[in-house]
């Protein structure tokens, strides 16, 4: 496999490249810089971290509103 680019929400947020028999994300947006260098089995678990990342960061918005 070659590098794959991940969007969220339409937008590309990075990539996963092969490392180690995993995927290692290289964030390339800051709001999903938190999950940089971080290794996942799939395509569909970087997607899950990043919206679980997301969720977690919009509630803490709207909580120190």
């Amino acid at each position: 496999m070659a590098k794959q680019v991940i969007e969220y929400a339409g937008v590309p947020v990075g990539i996963v490249v092969p490392d180690r028999d995993l995927l290692k994300f290289i964030a390339v947006k800051f709001h999903v810089h938190e999950l940089d260098g971080q290794h996942f089995a799939s395509s569909s678990d970087v997607l899950r971290a990043i919206h679980k990342l997301m969720s977690t960061s919009r509630a803490s918005v709207h909580h120190a509103a």
